[in-house]
């Protein structure tokens, strides 16, 4: 099961997050956010550290060509679309070879059906709980829903994960579940995760 942890901001932080090998890093490119990497970040701070770690770029809502100018510029091949994208420009980035993740916000009621234009042109869907904004509310959604999804994408799970409800989340079951989004209940601040949390949660999905 793969463990990516988002929101990454702080050089240092990253540097201990990253020795505690999570598969995934997830940097966020969207200015409005609190969690934003800023413009003078640099993956040359910690290059060496993050060697065997995939790195994703979050971006909410953004052009291609300044999504494709940013993931160019820090050497990133993951996309992960938070916003309101729409098919057609998840294709148009998985045609020019970039691993693409789309988000979904969920919540009671959610249309299932709308997931079958994007089934094609993403390679994981990420289902996050909804809120007024775009992510990092640290509340989680009724896991259940996931059962009417049947499509062939794999999926994170996302959504208010963290050391309160680790034995909730691992008894729950999907054949594409893919992996856990963590990110909010995983902070000191935005931003900032606990060394102690993160380490309390990857040795325990990594014994299973």
């Amino acid at each position: 099961m793969k463990i990516k942890i988002c929101g990454m901001k702080y050089p240092e932080n990253i540097k201990d997050i990253a020795l505690l090998k999570p598969d995934h890093l997830g940097f966020i490119f969207y200015s409005a956010s609190k969690r934003f990497v800023g413009e003078d970040f640099k993956f040359s701070d910690f290059e060496k550290t993050m060697a065997n770690i995939d790195r994703v770029a979050v971006f909410v809502n953004e052009s291609n060509t300044v999504m494709e100018k940013m993931v160019e510029q820090y050497n990133i091949n993951i996309i992960q679309l938070h916003g309101d994208e729409s098919p057609q420009q998840c294709k148009d980035l998985k045609e020019k070879r970039y691993i693409v993740i789309k988000a979904f916000s969920m919540a009671e009621g959610f249309d299932f059906s709308i997931l079958k234009d994007y089934e094609l042109v993403t390679d994981y869907f990420l289902f996050d709980t909804k809120t007024t904004g775009y992510g990092g509310s640290g509340q989680a959604f009724n896991w259940q829903l996931l059962n009417q999804y049947n499509l062939s994408r794999p999926f994170f799970l996302s959504g208010g994960l963290g050391v309160h409800n680790i034995e909730q989340f691992l008894e729950f079951s999907h054949p594409m579940l893919h992996g856990y989004d963590f990110n909010s209940r995983l902070e000191i601040k935005p931003g900032l995760k606990d060394k102690e949390s993160a380490s309390l949660i990857i040795d325990k999905i990594k014994k299973i």
